[in-house]
């Protein structure tokens, strides 16, 4: 069992197709860059989306076809940045359709690459990356500020977060969440069958037979010997004032902490979640939250909804956990974009 926690070991498939939207707000004939900021010794490389004049042309990422202005000259848009923290085993291309949607309506999107986290080194997920991917969020913040393509044309004092899965998670820290490992073995401790995914990752999982009781014992083993430190962790960084967290990690969180996050917070919710059961995580939140914004709920999504669009032809325990269900629309997307994109405008843009 040597990873554990919301591990998605399939690389270029978590990767998104890019749509063309339309957003209220949105630039006139304005197209979408692709650049990228290079990696350093402390962090990898930063993937940024952003508005430009020139004319996208299709380009190939693995197996998918993107539409997108590669090195483009960037364009003024509303003069504000959005960070969107991808899930475990996250590629930039996970979340391309809402980068779209973003750009359209004139933001820069950075999407930085989480350390040990990502679709090219999925080692270390789970609360050890909780732990230090908001600092990674910072740390872009600033490289986008340094970047002489892009600081003319931003003001970094409103920034937007938003983050998916283990996303979710850095995107509820960026808001004020307090967590702790330990917090993560409690819940794992009480719940391990009804959050079992969550506690254990994609290594395997409860069938009903007979080794079901091996897998919970040793489970449990590796959960108590590596998450046991109760030292409470919280990010601040003032320049991010608004954030959005889609079907977010959340069983570890203090949920005191969230009750008035200091910072305007969305959720979107999908009630067939099988990896991160809402039970313990999005809807806890959303009870807990006196002043979070349901911008969207998904009746028949599944975790992988907010993929966008999903990759096909995933399988085994990966599909499961992240096809969508028979009857699921996924037309519905494009409205969910939209809206997740009218928070950030309704909260920065002034």
């Amino acid at each position: 069992m040597r990873s554990f926690v919301l591990s998605v070991p399939i690389a270029w498939r978590c990767a998104a197709c890019a749509a063309s939207l339309t957003v209220v707000g949105g630039l006139a004939q304005a197209d979408v860059g692709l650049t990228s900021i290079a990696s350093t010794d402390t962090d990898g490389p930063v993937t940024l989306y952003y508005p430009t004049k020139a004319t996208a042309t299709p380009i190939t990422r693995g197996p998918f076809t993107l539409l997108l202005a590669e090195q483009a000259v960037p364009e003024r848009g509303n003069g504000h940045l959005i960070v969107i923290s991808h899930g475990s085993g996250g590629a930039p291309w996970v979340h391309v359709d809402l980068a779209r949607s973003l750009v359209e309506a004139g933001f820069v999107v950075a999407m930085p690459q989480h350390f040990a986290d990502n679709n090219k080194d999925g080692s270390n997920p789970g609360p050890n990356r909780w732990a230090t991917r908001p600092q990674e969020v910072s740390r872009a913040i600033d490289a986008v500020g340094r970047d002489a393509r892009f600081a003319p044309l931003l003001s970094l004092h409103d920034v937007g977060v938003y983050g998916m899965s283990a996303g979710g998670h850095t995107a509820l820290s960026m808001a004020g969440g307090r967590w702790s490992a330990a917090g993560f073995k409690d819940h794992c401790e009480a719940n391990l069958v009804n959050d079992f995914q969550a506690c254990v990752g994609l290594i395997t999982q409860l069938t009903g037979g007979f080794l079901d009781g091996i897998k919970k014992w040793a489970a449990l083993i590796v959960i108590r010997n590596r998450f046991a430190d109760t030292t409470i962790r919280s990010h601040h960084d003032p320049r991010v004032a608004a954030v959005v967290a889609g079907v977010p990690a959340a069983a570890d969180f203090d949920m005191a902490s969230l009750a008035r996050p200091a910072v305007p917070v969305g959720l979107v919710t999908a009630q067939h979640d099988r990896w991160l059961n809402p039970r313990f995580h999005s809807d806890r939140v959303l009870e807990a939250c006196t002043t979070c914004e349901h911008l969207a709920d998904l009746p028949n999504g599944g975790h992988g909804a907010l993929l966008s669009p999903l990759p096909p032809g995933l399988s085994g325990l990966v599909g499961d956990m992240l096809n969508d269900l028979p009857g699921f629309d996924r037309s519905q997307m494009h409205s969910v974009d939209q809206k997740i994109t009218a928070f950030f405008v309704r909260n920065l843009v002034r």
